[in-house]
């Protein structure tokens, strides 16, 4: 059995939607091309039963036991060709059809890691939550229809071989006649195309109408205008049911096209078929292979015209996709990036002269909290001007600053899920001595199924100081070499507060570490302070020795201090 997705999606191509479709097609070339393998021999089994069937009938009207011995061997083994081939066929469809969805999901997904905060600048919500639900089946399904696609079209070309060698007028027929109507199904494949873009935008303006209306009725119904919001969400749910309407109209047509077209050419097969056999210029086994092709000759080319219409509506999908992935995070990457090796010593803040020793409990104490707020977002390369060992940490990839600094704020949010998945995602070990240094072990014990139980939405359930200790459990597990926090314990009572300040300081000791905050109990269990006033460092010290010399530090910490 093979798991599904890999490790590494691999980089996509963007350039387009179809060159993100033939990406796809090339990483999973093998299960894709044993698909088409399998679906051609499925067909060619089922387009060669009829002329089987005929050639037996002949046999046992000319009462030749040994060719009607052979021609019923013959359909037994197309008939267990056929039954494996699907079998298999399906199998590797199945894949495709998972390998699509599942890669389409990792790449967006880490797209959206690599945007950030500019995420919701660059995509609605709407747009994001669409792609994830709706747009990764159409591509899925995209794939997966490659090889019955194929497996059809080969299958008509050898009906129509076969008429044409039985008949040249019905193989003419079939030759002229599958082609035309083809093209006449393409026609409603523009307008369908361009009405299910126009119905997918409106789709996702409106999902993100609702993430909004959820996210903040509580406001609404503060402020009053909850009804002026859903007013808006009625006007443009019911522009969303006119766009759907529309492109059901044409889907419609479509289906109707489908089955009323392959239906008429099919009469006119038969119609022929039996004149041709009146007048004797085919034989009787001839006559029931051109009646069963009759029959037979609708499932290709209803899967011809399921295959387009899927073509195109995955051609929509990835075309949203592929805005995506060309979508550009506010911090790109360096063309030339440092070595990753080189990313140790000092770090550094020139525009505040903020300076962070390695090993160091380090505490950011502003006048004004949003300007240590601001040197912790240039700290963690959230906004360009920090330096490593007077490199700019612009010049390195920013995974790689990721992946040794890490910036946890209040507007870290927890997910719906199991606790201990919420907590320790990559299951690195150490969560109990994690829950213990945010004294958060009692939160766990007090839920009915511990570390199993199921987090909600947000974390709602949970108080403000609740939340604030899970998300300092989850950075502590983390283990960054750089951990840089704002105000982890704003919203705990200072009993709580002093017990986390003291195992914080022996959890991280020899580890540099930042914590941005003006209260008292954390900054008396820091190695050293650094004060911040006007977006500059004023005074550096222990905080003890800052409180006797700074009046200015002193009325910031001690105003918390009586709050």
């Amino acid at each position: 059995m093979r798991n599904l997705p890999g490790p590494d999606p691999g980089t996509p191509d963007k350039r387009s939607a179809v060159a993100y479709l033939r990406w796809l097609v090339r990483r999973y070339w093998r299960s894709v091309y044993a698909a088409i393998a399998f679906a051609v021999l499925w067909m060619l089994g089922q387009a060669f039963v009829p002329a089987i069937v005929g050639r037996a009938i002949d046999a046992a009207t000319a009462h030749n036991r040994h060719d009607l011995l052979m021609w019923s061997l013959v359909l037994l083994a197309a008939g267990v060709g056929q039954a494996v081939s699907g079998v298999l066929r399906h199998r590797f469809a199945v894949v495709n059809f998972l390998g699509g969805m599942f890669t389409t999901v990792q790449v967006t997904v880490r797209q959206a890691g690599r945007l950030g905060s500019a995420l919701s600048r660059r995509l609605d919500t709407g747009e994001f939550v669409a792609i994830g639900t709706s747009d990764i089946r159409q591509i899925g399904s995209a794939i997966d229809i490659t090889a019955r696609g194929t497996g059809s079209l080969v299958a008509v070309v050898t009906v129509s071989v076969i008429l044409l060698t039985a008949s040249v007028p019905l193989g003419l027929v079939v030759v002229l006649g599958v082609p035309l109507l083809m093209a006449i199904v393409g026609l409603l494949i523009r307008p369908l195309h361009r009405l299910q873009h126009a119905s997918r935008e409106q789709q996702g303006l409106l999902t993100g109408r609702a993430a909004d209306l959820v996210g903040g009725l509580r406001v609404l119904r503060g402020v009053g205008g909850e009804a002026v919001m859903g007013a808006r969400y009625r006007e443009e749910s019911q522009r969303l049911r006119v766009a759907g309407v529309r492109t059901a109209r044409v889907e419609s047509l479509l289906e109707a096209a489908q089955v009323l077209l392959p239906g008429v050419f099919l009469v006119l097969v038969t119609w022929l078929g039996a004149h041709f056999a009146l007048d004797g210029r085919i034989t009787v086994g001839q006559l029931v292979s051109f009646y069963a092709y009759a029959a037979f000759l609708v499932t290709p080319l209803r899967q011809l015209t399921e295959a387009i219409d899927k073509l195109t509506r995955g051609h929509v999908s990835a075309r949203r996709v592929v805005e995506m992935l060309r979508s550009e995070t506010d911090l790109p990457d360096p063309a030339d990036p440092v070595p990753a090796e080189r990313f140790h010593g000092e770090l550094a803040d020139p525009a505040s002269g903020v300076t962070v020793r390695p090993g160091e409990l380090t505490a950011i104490v502003a006048a004004v909290p949003a300007e240590a707020a601001a040197i912790a977002d240039r700290l963690g390369r959230y906004a360009e001007g920090a330096t490593v060992d007077g490199i700019a940490l612009g010049a390195f990839e920013l995974a790689a600053v990721r992946e040794r600094v890490l910036v946890a704020d209040n507007d870290a949010r927890l997910f719906t899920g199991p606790m201990r998945a919420d907590l320790d995602p990559h299951d690195r070990g150490g969560l109990a001595a994690a829950l213990h240094t945010a004294a958060a072990t009692d939160i766990v014990e007090a839920l009915p199924g511990g570390l199993d139980s199921e987090v909600a939405e947000r974390g709602r359930t949970f108080s403000g100081g609740q939340q604030q200790r899970l998300r300092l459990v989850r950075a502590l597990i983390a283990d960054p070499g750089t951990l840089i926090l704002i105000e982890p314990t704003s919203a705990v009572d200072a009993h709580t507060e002093a017990r986390v300040a003291d195992r914080l300081a022996e959890a991280r000791a020899g580890r540099t570490t930042v914590i941005c905050t003006s209260s008292p109990l954390v900054l008396d269990r820091t190695d050293r302070v650094l004060f911040v006033e006007h977006g500059r460092v004023v005074a550096d010290g222990t905080h003890r020795d800052l409180l006797a010399c700074e009046p200015a530090y002193a009325r910031t910490v001690l105003r918390e201090g009586d709050q």
